[in-house]
């Protein structure tokens, strides 16, 4: 254990990102009447988080629901307005730039949305909602856009001939694959996937986790990958950050956060994961009590409160909001229990 008095803090950072979250907040007020009015009180969904993804590279975001996953992914996209900080997409704030410029930076950053049957316009088919974004940014004419969105159907596993059908004429693995040939279709940078495959089956998000590595392969994507399922995660993500609560707790190369959680919270997701070998068993860190509520997080820790550790830090944990350090090699984590990684020799 460490004091917080002696620790240099610092952000884990690459060296030439793609993207790079600084310090992004979103806090939603609340509004009431009467008894239920909330003066001055607001939900911190996202409360101070920082990272950076590289190009070409998936970076998986965890945590349980509730923590802030899916407001951090529309923030950055910019459907909805962040309260504070930067997003530094190729070198530029995004979240200072007008309506206009904002438009062209959108041909490089797309999302897929969690939901296939909400995510798509009942009323269009197939061919009009993946060519919708040529229209919007005025690309080509009549003949270049169908080309192009026959060759986007091929690209994620669609037959041809489905162009003329509706959404609802498909299954949910058909329809998250419209969604993501509608976001590959401006040739974008970034992708944010927002829980794609929450809403399928399990076969089903084999089959759309797989697609997705093969398109990052073929057209050199970005991943901002959010989910739930620790195993996605595992298998399609190069680094991952964990969130609670807004904050996020550890950082880490997927191989490090699963062999070594540093962070407890971390370990208590990692320790409920099913093992595949029934004779095998591994000792499962049952968290007490409920998570907090955003509108008055814990001070000092926010897990402190359900931490089966707080005990050995005391009065720290209850007080002081532990720093970001670096425990290892591309490893961070945020917790008073760690001690941090001394600098590599030069």
């Amino acid at each position: 254990m460490i004091s917080n008095q002696n620790i240099i803090s610092a952000e884990p950072r690459l060296a030439d990102p793609l993207l790079q979250v600084n310090d992004l907040k979103k806090h939603f007020a609340l509004r009431g009447t009467g008894l239920m009015a909330h003066r001055g009180s607001s939900v911190k969904a996202v409360d101070g988080v920082s990272f950076d993804i590289g190009h070409g590279e998936t970076f998986g975001i965890v945590g349980e629901s509730g923590c802030g996953k899916s407001t951090l992914g529309k923030v950055i996209v910019r459907l909805q307005e962040a309260s504070a900080g930067q997003v530094v997409f190729e070198g530029q704030d995004i979240l200072a730039l007008d309506a206009a410029r904002m438009r062209a930076v959108r041909r490089d950053i797309q999302i897929v949305f969690q939901d296939p049957y909400a995510s798509l316009n009942p009323r269009m088919t197939v061919a009009q909602i993946v060519g919708e974004p040529f229209a919007i940014h005025r690309l080509g004419n009549g003949a270049e856009r169908e080309a192009r969105v026959m060759r986007l159907l091929d690209a994620v596993g669609l037959s041809r001939s489905h162009a003329i059908r509706y959404p609802h004429e498909f299954s949910g693995g058909q329809r998250q694959r419209i969604g993501i040939a509608r976001a590959l279709a401006l040739n974008p940078k970034l992708i944010v996937c927002d829980e794609p495959v929450s809403a399928l089956d399990v076969s089903t998000q084999s089959q759309v986790i797989n697609l997705l590595a093969d398109l990052q392969k073929e057209f050199g994507l970005a991943y901002l990958f959010i989910a739930h399922g620790l195993a996605v995660v595992k298998h399609i993500s190069e680094r991952v950050g964990v969130m609670y609560l807004g904050k996020m707790v550890e950082i880490a190369p997927k191989r490090a956060l699963f062999a070594q959680p540093a962070h407890p919270y971390t370990q208590a997701l990692m320790s409920a994961i099913p093992l595949p070998d029934p004779t095998l068993r591994r000792q499962r860190i049952v968290l007490q009590g409920d998570v907090p509520s955003p509108v008055n997080p814990p001070s000092g820790c926010r897990f402190h409160t359900r931490c089966p550790r707080a005990a050995e830090v005391g009065e720290a944990c209850r007080t002081v909001e532990p720093p970001m350090i670096r425990i290892a090699e591309r490893h961070w984590a945020a917790c008073h229990l760690l001690t941090p990684c001394p600098p590599a020799a030069s």
